[in-house]
């Protein structure tokens, strides 16, 4: 089996457990009833509606006894006003923002960026604090002293087929590739343990695609899709 097709299936069966179930059995949007939606997810909070789509079909996940009354919410469509309100009343969360986002992969890391940063298997007090709430281990790299953390790859694991990075870099330091070395050390880890490793972002965010084309996450027209409370 090649390294691409070991991450594709191990794609395949993160998704089937991310999102309730995997590929879409046709175009269009599929609401699934999913138990894991009522339980704490990679963080400890819950997170009721997951979703991701192909380009072609979308699934969304949402608690069971919820099914009926979000895809009759959906049946308007994704982008419709007022969405995001509707979704936090139906699954109790209150005021929402429906989100929709890029959703990335890679099978291979670009073979021109070197492995950097240090590696921590849990958090420690040298580090950043938004790196204390993930649940894998963590990369940082460090300024010149051997002290500051300069930038800092998370790693959510959200099973045992799927591990999502999150990447950070101090503004006084980026600019130096620090991101990209970063994202690229911690996908080569992922997947020599034979998960998939996924980058997510907003459309909008151009610096955090630049990151995830130059390392080997490429846009295949995917998505994902989440609900926000507003606090």
């Amino acid at each position: 089996m090649t390294t691409a097709h070991a991450t594709d299936v191990a794609l395949r069966r993160h998704l089937r457990s991310w999102v309730g179930g995997w590929p879409p059995p046709s175009p269009g949007i599929h609401v699934v009833g999913d138990p894991a939606r009522l339980e704490p997810t990679w963080d400890g909070a819950r997170r009721p509606l997951q979703g991701v789509g192909d380009g072609t079909g979308t699934v969304l996940a949402v608690p069971p006894d919820s099914v009926e009354r979000v895809r009759a919410a959906l049946s308007g469509g994704l982008d419709r006003p007022g969405l995001g309100d509707e979704l936090g009343e139906i699954l109790a969360v209150g005021p929402s923002s429906f989100g929709t986002g890029v959703f990335r992969t890679a099978v291979h890391v670009a073979d021109d960026l070197d492995d950097v940063g240090e590696w921590f298997e849990e958090f420690d007090e040298r580090l950043p604090e938004w790196l204390r709430p993930f649940n894998g281990p963590l990369l940082v790299a460090f300024d010149d002293d051997g002290v500051t953390p300069i930038a800092g790859v998370g790693i959510k694991v959200h099973d045992r087929y799927g591990q999502e990075l999150a990447v950070v870099t101090e503004e006084a330091a980026r600019g130096r590739g620090l991101a990209r070395g970063l994202v690229a050390t911690a996908a080569r880890r992922i997947l020599a343990e034979g998960s998939a490793p996924t980058y997510l972002h907003e459309r909008s965010n151009a610096a955090s695609a630049r990151v995830a084309e130059a390392v080997g996450f490429h846009d295949r027209g995917w998505t994902v899709h989440g609900l926000w409370p507003r606090r």
